[in-house]
């Protein structure tokens, strides 16, 4: 696609630097339930996204069409937007890095493989979920998402940049009863390598998820040693991480305000955000066009660096991270796959370490139950009684609470049992030496 119309267009309305990105992508999803297709959709789509420095300030548009004839349209908006800019925030159009990386994360092989093969695969792991254990009274969905994309960036200081990737996730949920008590789990799998795929190492998985879950009961409310789980340490992860988005830092609302260079975690705890690590969530450039590269966020408990975009980073008179973000006319950080270091031990290495605790495997309501600006975080959980060393009894109706200050600081083993997960991260399980359960 040529946009040769636009750019010239752009320099005679005043448009002092401009840029382009659009992306083409592809989905597949589709769901069985008892043998039957009970949901299946298909989609191309494609997006246009337009910016232009205009009196040094930065307009935008963006679309899900363009043409030549539309050039003009967009000159204007790009100029129209930038005129109601109010604040003096540094805007870039960015010449490029010196150096990117190549990574290959599109497998041609997974557009080849016929339909048809994806879901006689779904059947098969939905008919031997159905027989893997009596206990199992229902098959609750067994689906599929595929997903491909592509991005390319150019614009007036002669950069062209393009990537693609692409995705595979099957999902099955399955119930189990036993004494009048229901439970359901469920597990994935993610990559873009098809022939990883094996549907009884799934169905072997959703069974253990499941089943485990039966005969619990509460535990006493009290004060734990603790197992997280991969999925906890995720899910936790995840939200302590976001503390090191500049531009939170910069507003003051983030828990590293003046913490770069300090501890803010245990030493046994290093986190990395890997954007050129073979993974199916890798990528060369960020949506601004800076090169990725792999960086230390907490490194041995002490606050590496912070997570920059452009704009971010002129801010505090540094490179930018290379995790700026785009949607719509903005402009975000993000990492791009934060991967928690693993340690040496198993996990049952761990529970032997508490000797009496509880291991949490699952946490919900994150959004709601955690207070971004002080830490603190009161969550539904599911989990096992730990006693002497091994795995005593599931727990059911449990809350955990906490801060996660306090949490990452008190982490003192870490295991080698990692996980990834469709969020973009990779967490093994840890032990926290004191977490809240309530309980009866």
């Amino acid at each position: 696609m040529k946009f040769d119309k636009f750019f010239e267009l752009a320099k005679k309305a005043g448009i002092e630097e401009a840029e382009v990105s659009f992306s083409n992508s592809y989905s597949l999803s589709f769901s069985l339930f008892h043998g039957e297709i009970d949901s299946y959709s298909t989609s191309n789509s494609f997006g246009f996204y337009a910016r232009g420095i205009y009196k040094g300030k930065m307009g935008s548009i963006s679309s899900d069409v363009y043409n030549n004839k539309m050039a003009q349209f967009f000159v204007d908006k790009i100029i129209e937007n930038a005129s109601v800019v109010e604040n003096d925030d540094p805007v870039f159009i960015f010449k490029g890095s010196k150096n990117y990386r190549k990574i290959n994360t599109f497998n041609r092989q997974l557009a080849t493989i016929p339909v048809e093969k994806k879901i006689d695969l779904a059947r098969e792991v939905e008919s031997k979920l159905r027989v893997a254990d009596p206990r199992i009274i229902e098959v609750a969905t067994v689906a599929y998402d595929e997903s491909s994309s592509s991005l390319t960036i150019i614009n007036t200081h002669g950069l062209k940049l393009s990537q693609r990737s692409n995705y595979f996730v099957y999902y099955a949920a399955a119930v189990a009863k036993e004494n009048e008590q229901t439970k359901t789990g469920s597990e994935m799998f993610l990559d873009n390598d098809f022939d990883k795929f094996v549907p009884n190492e799934l169905v072997a998985e959703v069974v253990k998820e499941t089943v485990s879950q039966l005969g619990g009961h509460p535990c006493d409310s009290s004060t734990y040693k603790a197992v997280l789980g991969p999925a906890v340490v995720s899910a936790l992860m995840n939200a302590y991480v976001s503390s090191a988005i500049a531009e939170d830092v910069q507003k003051n609302s983030s828990l590293f305000v003046g913490k770069l260079g300090q501890k803010v975690a245990s030493s046994k705890v290093t986190i990395e955000d890997l954007p050129i690590n073979k993974t199916v969530f890798s990528k060369s450039f960020d949506d601004e066009g800076v090169a990725t590269y792999n960086k230390a966020i907490i490194k041995n408990g002490n606050l590496e660096t912070y997570l920059y975009n452009l704009t971010t980073a002129a801010k505090d008179g540094v490179e930018s991270t290379g995790n700026g973000v785009t949607s719509g006319s903005k402009v975000y950080t993000a990492p791009t796959y934060l991967k928690m270091k693993p340690g040496r031990k198993s996990q049952e290495e761990l529970f032997k370490e508490i000797g009496d605790g509880v291991y949490i495997t699952e946490v919900s309501g994150l959004h709601a139950g955690l207070n971004s600006r002080t830490g603190n975080f009161s969550l539904q959980s599911t989990g096992f009684l730990i006693k002497g060393g091994k795995i005593d009894h599931p727990l059911d109706i449990i809350t955990v609470s906490g801060n996660l200050v306090s949490l990452f600081s008190s982490i003192s083993s870490v295991g080698n049992d990692s996980k990834e997960f469709i969020s973009g991260t990779s967490c093994p399980s840890v032990i926290v030496k004191k977490l809240v359960v309530s309980g009866k």
